[in-house]
């Protein structure tokens, strides 16, 4: 008994001490937002604040995610489909009840750096602040002057709809304890300054480790980790911008990076599906300087060696029958070989999006089509248009099967069981 004693009494220790770290490293940030500090910027918001709060706003696709359709710009409420549920953005607008109206300066920031809300509560990482924890505090100032210029709209955030215990306030410390770590982007002396203006983009404000960090099954990721994973909930693939066989910049110009970004076109690639989003919503919006710095710093992201071609292997009876199928859905706008036609329509020969491993983004655009985004520099983006009632699963199967193995293209066939399961999450998702 006495051994059975003090076991339980060791683990209690255990647990106080774990409960004490747990609070340590989420709730003892020493942020103060109602003192002195707070009352002196909220006084010292000028016009230059705002203006840079907007373009941080714009390049970051802040509006994008904190607008619901039809809802007032910035006021929240839009669904955000995670892997562990539905997450609801919150109101950012001057709304003193249901917005930031009565947020200090410093709650903001501590919202952004730390992750808290003006309460004190976790917020779950469908809010980024993995990434713009590394925003400096002038920028977040800006950021909150901005949104604070947001005329007021009353619309309240729904509760989170995330399944238990993933959205409450123990998961979420240990959740934090595990993947992020508070900490304002510092330059690397290694490399220029237009190279660290990059990273600033790249990591902080555009997050796009976001989408292409590979994550594990809790949602977890190193932050600056690029490799492409699965994004959870959306059905598509974030590809790899360290590997030459997915999307990987390092053999492109500075200037062809740019004008993707900016554009959503470039000579070897273009955006689309949620990229395609992020174009139109954000980065189309990049000053030629901040574009050129993250074309500078994502061309030289390190690369992985590139393997040698797998050995072409004989078509199946499934891929000679999707020749046919391409020829009358597809050779139109694409070419009989492959070959595209100039910006309006894409080359499927020797395209790296077509031979991905993943064929999560080729279904995607031959079920459901869509469209490139509508930029300044592009502003009228031929369409793709959607197959899903017009093809069956094993249609689309052997016309992928046909495009992914034709033209010199040596990638796996795609079987009719991939574009069912494909169909029905994607199907499953949109009912929720």
């Amino acid at each position: 008994m006495k051994a059975l004693a003090r076991a339980l009494l060791a683990l209690a220790a255990l647990s106080v001490l774990a409960a004490a770290w747990l609070w340590q490293a989420n709730f003892n940030d020493g942020v103060d937002i109602d003192g002195p500090a707070a009352a002196t910027a909220a006084r010292l918001a000028t016009p230059a604040q705002q203006a840079r709060g907007a373009y941080l706003a714009q390049v970051g696709n802040c509006l994008a995610c904190h607008t619901a359709r039809g809802g007032a710009p910035g006021a929240g409420g839009l669904a955000i489909a995670t892997g562990f549920g539905t997450a609801f953005s919150s109101n950012l607008t001057s709304d003193p009840s249901h917005g930031i109206g009565q947020w200090s300066a410093a709650a903001f920031w501590r919202a952004l750096h730390h992750g808290r809300s003006q309460d004190g509560r976790l917020l779950v990482p469908a809010f980024p602040y993995t990434h713009t924890t590394l925003l400096t505090r002038a920028d977040s100032d800006a950021l909150w002057a901005y949104f604070g210029s947001l005329p007021p709209s009353s619309t309240p955030t729904p509760a989170h709809e995330l399944r238990w215990p993933y959205g409450t306030q123990a998961a979420l410390a240990v959740w934090r304890a595990l993947y992020f770590r508070p900490g304002t982007y510092t330059p690397e002396p290694a490399h220029d300054a237009r190279w660290n203006a990059g990273a600033y983009l790249v990591r902080g404000v555009a997050h796009c480790s976001a989408c292409h960090a590979p994550r594990d099954a809790l949602g977890g990721a190193d932050w600056r980790d690029l490799r492409g994973g699965r994004m959870a909930a959306q059905g598509w693939y974030a590809p790899s911008l360290h590997d030459p066989r997915q999307a990987g910049l390092a053999d492109w110009s500075v200037a062809e990076i740019a004008r993707l970004l900016q554009t959503g076109v470039a000579e070897r690639g273009r955006a689309s599906g949620p990229m395609a989003e992020v174009v139109f919503h954000g980065t189309q919006h990049l000053s030629a300087d901040d574009a050129a710095a993250m074309a500078v710093y994502l061309r030289a992201l390190p690369q992985a060696a590139p393997a040698p071609p797998p050995a072409a292997a004989p078509r199946s009876r499934l891929a000679e029958s999707g020749a046919k199928l391409y020829e009358q859905h597809c050779a139109q706008c694409h070419g009989e070989q492959g070959q595209g036609q100039g910006q309006a329509y894409p080359p499927l020969a020797g395209n790296r999006a077509v031979t991905l491993e993943s064929v999560d983004n080729l279904l995607q655009a031959v079920l459901y089509g869509g469209f490139n985004a509508a930029t300044a520099g592009y502003p009228r983006p031929f369409g793709m248009p959607p197959f899903l009632l017009t093809l069956s699963d094993q249609e689309v199967a052997a016309t992928l099967s046909h495009i992914r193995t034709a033209w010199g293209n040596q990638a796996s066939e795609v079987s009719t069981a991939q574009v069912h399961a494909l169909r029905s999450r994607t199907s499953t998702a949109a009912q929720r």
